[in-house]
């Protein structure tokens, strides 16, 4: 659905609106262009993004999505001399992702819930804000928190993909829209964190929710009018009707004809993209399966194309020239939507235009980017569920001890992988790959009567019997890394570890540096050589984000949002304060204060003691576990990024049901679950949530709570 808006931004009524919905296209807009003196960046300006290093034009800075900037004022010598030039408050207390762009000035960045800001980038003063008035409900359908990777900028409109699926188009220079299409079907479970990609006048734009049962596409909009122009679908859809484009013939030989296509099948493109301008190639990401199990999802087996999976197609027309898949028939959540990044390396003496992906499942992977012939695969960490990539046929080398469709198996890497959405730098002073690397695994139990339930995780596993396993949770010795990778010879050239399982995007610039931030609250700066810190900034609040670095008048700044957020967040890494998110820019010789991030104050137990017996309990437990873990953590122990239950306030269980089933706290992002749970199952949640508020801890739950304090085991130790 299109919809078009007034001069002052308020939405003006159309009855073409719902004829496009029907029909799935946008209404084409009025001519003309916005702002045409702000942010008027196009294919020539951004082809030649390093005649003008002091902006960073796209969400990669280049289309080759390197991730370096040229710019040397902030070097090895003088890094030292950073101080905080500004910092913004973005009033956020959940995850921030985004790679903020700088455009002739003027920072363009988004926050949680699709906010975006435009703020003076020398001072950080807001120009404008706009809140698309996401759903509060919408919160429930998102499986990794409420965040957005950042926007597009072309021709004086600024790209914006929101939560519930809508792609916007606003004037960059007052922050109000122009025109906006829904991408999505809205009764099915879509969101959208990715970033828009422009190219050639047209806007990409993928999606997420593949654990929720959908069928994963990209799409292509036509940049000045919203309308849609072709849309690649990345698995097969209903086989009783025709394929919507010839690739998915191609597709749908790889996949049981008893696959589980009401499961939607997954494949969703959720977040890489990457655009060569001389090839005319654009590079999409495609991720994991709907369900994970693909003894369930597809029997009988098959490599289940497109699933994780890097396309190559035309940009004008969506047509597909190549395709590799980086997991056949995907089993683990092993997306491929991990950033990629385009170079020329010389290699065996020979000069190769490449595309490089590290993904989940911890491979690193170097191909022709024009025929997507494969050059090289090495494991760039630990990993028990394959040996290697035979570089005769391309496929992993599976051990079998991965193998979860009967039993229980320890996975490693598991669902967040050895390399995640964090984006990567590559640095072509050093000719090296710097990954936001993480060590972890999971175990997979499945789930023996498993059923497909819409607005559910239908992944095949046994959540119950996961949250017993986590109840004994040791964390991983240095669970991330910032690795430094050689990607022609597939070797690691030195290694940074942190002490907290959440990692940030990098920056690699010509001053010889590399910025990182990490869950612990600190943003750094490392020599490009070996990895010693040269500098750090105590920020008191988390990174994920990947800093940026624009110049303003001479000066060099560097940026990055801090707040983290994500699924383990939610779950199962606490705060150690309050999770205040904010933009911060840093110069040499900044003198600004950094914003003190409030105490977290404990909670009071407030819940009533509920009489129920051991049945109603398990079965409260069970349901909790299934729909209500993931954001307010195993064990009803919050995290403090969303409400403690066991810490509610008293009024909170007294609307227990009104809430709970009802969605009177929707507007909150707490959406009501009537269509999963009834009465009896609400208060079962309940009496299990207020057996955990009144738990006296034994003896061994205290030793457990000090080991997970002191205590941390290898990944090696939980492999076999």
């Amino acid at each position: 659905m299109r919809r078009q808006y007034d001069s002052v931004g308020n939405r003006v009524a159309s009855w073409t609106a719902a004829i496009a919905l029907a029909a799935g296209f946008a209404v084409p807009a009025a001519a003309g262009e916005p702002g045409r003196g702000i942010a008027s960046v196009d294919g020539a300006r951004i082809s030649a993004a390093d005649s003008e290093p002091h902006n960073w034009l796209a969400h990669g800075r280049t289309w080759s999505e390197q991730r370096f900037s040229p710019l040397d004022g902030v070097t090895r010598e003088n890094v030292n001399q950073l101080g905080l030039a500004w910092a913004y408050e973005t009033g956020t207390t959940r995850g921030l992702e985004a790679t903020p762009l700088v455009i002739d000035g003027v920072m363009y960045a988004t926050g949680t819930w699709s906010h975006v800001f435009a703020l003076d980038a020398a001072t950080g003063r807001e120009l404008w804000h706009h809140d698309p008035k996401v759903p509060g409900a919408t919160g429930r359908r998102a499986c990794c928190d409420i965040v957005n990777r950042g926007v597009a900028v072309w021709k004086g409109r600024v790209y914006l993909g929101t939560l519930d699926g809508r792609l916007v188009a606003l004037d960059a220079e007052t922050g109000k829209p122009d025109w906006e299409v829904l991408t999505v079907d809205p009764d099915q479970d879509y969101t959208i964190t990715g970033a828009p990609r422009v190219a050639k006048g047209l806007v990409f734009i993928g999606n997420g929710g593949g654990e929720f049962g959908v069928r994963g596409y990209f799409s292509a909009y036509d940049a000045a009018t919203g309308e849609l122009r072709w849309r690649f679908y990345t698995v097969p859809g209903d086989p009783s009707k025709p394929f919507e484009h010839p690739e998915l013939e191609i597709a749908a030989s790889t996949w049981s004809k008893d696959s589980f296509f009401e499961a939607g099948l997954g494949g969703t493109v959720w977040d890489s993209m990457a655009y060569d301008p001389e090839l005319d190639l654009l590079y999409v990401g495609v991720g994991n399966s709907s369900v994970y199990n693909r003894e369930i999802r597809s029997p009988g087996g098959g490599d289940n194309l497109f699933l994780a999976s890097i396309l190559a197609v035309k940009p004008d027309t969506g047509k597909l020239i190549w395709h590799y898949q980086t997991t056949p028939a995907e089993y683990w959540d092993y997306t491929a939507t991990q950033h990629m990044i385009l170079a020329d390396l010389e290699i065996a003496g020979e000069t190769r235009q490449v595309i490089m992906q590290a993904p989940k499942n911890g491979f690193f992977y170097l191909l022709d980017r024009k025929t997507g012939e494969l050059l090289s695969a090495e494991k760039f960490v630990f990993s028990n569920w394959a040996s290697h990539v035979d570089l005769e046929t391309g496929r992993p080398v599976e051990t079998g001890r991965a193998s979860w469709a009967d039993e229980r198996a320890f996975v490693v890497p598991g669902p967040p992988g050895a390399h995640n959405w964090h984006p990567m730098s590559y640095s072509p002073r050093t000719g090296l790959v710097y990954i936001p690397t993480l060590d972890n695994a999971w175990a997979y139990y499945p789930k023996a009567d498993f059923e497909y339930v819409k607005g559910a995780f239908n992944t095949g596993e046994d959540f119950s019997a996961l949250g017993e396993l986590l109840h004994w949770y040791v964390p991983y010795c240095t669970p991330a890394h910032l690795t430094a990778w050689n990607p022609v010879v597939q070797k690691q050239v030195w290694r940074v570890e942190h002490d907290h399982p959440i990692n940030g995007g990098v920056l690699s610039t010509a001053g010889g540096l590399v910025f990182q931030g990490n869950g612990s609250g600190e943003f750094s700066a490392y020599d490009d050589r070996d990895g010693e810190r040269l500098w750090r900034s105590k920020i008191g609040v988390g990174v994920m984000a990947p800093p940026v670095t624009y110049a303003i008048d001479g000066e060099q700044y560097v940026a990055v949002l801090a707040g983290i957020g994500g699924t383990p967040a939610l779950n199962h890494i606490p705060l150690e304060r309050a999770n205040a998110g904010r933009i911060l820019a840093y110069k040499l010789g900044g003198a600004a204060a950094m914003p003190e991030p409030p105490e977290l104050v404990p909670g009071k137990v407030h819940a009533p003691i509920i009489e129920a017996s051991a049945e109603v309990l398990a079965h409260g437990k069970e349901r909790y576990v299934t729909l209500c873990a993931r954001c307010h953590g195993f064990e009803a122990k919050g995290t403090g990024f969303l409400p403690d239950l066991r810490h509610s306030p008293r009024a909170v269980h007294d609307a227990w049901d009104a809430i709970v089933l009802k969605g009177a706290f929707a507007n909150k992002g707490m959406a009501g679950f009537a269509d999963l749970l009834d009465a009896d199952d609400a208060h079962a949640i309940h009496a299990y949530v207020a057996e955990q508020a009144h738990h006296e801890p034994s003896w061994i739950d205290l030793t457990v709570g000090w080991a997970r304090k002191n205590l941390c085991v290898p990944v090696s130790w939980v492999a076999d």
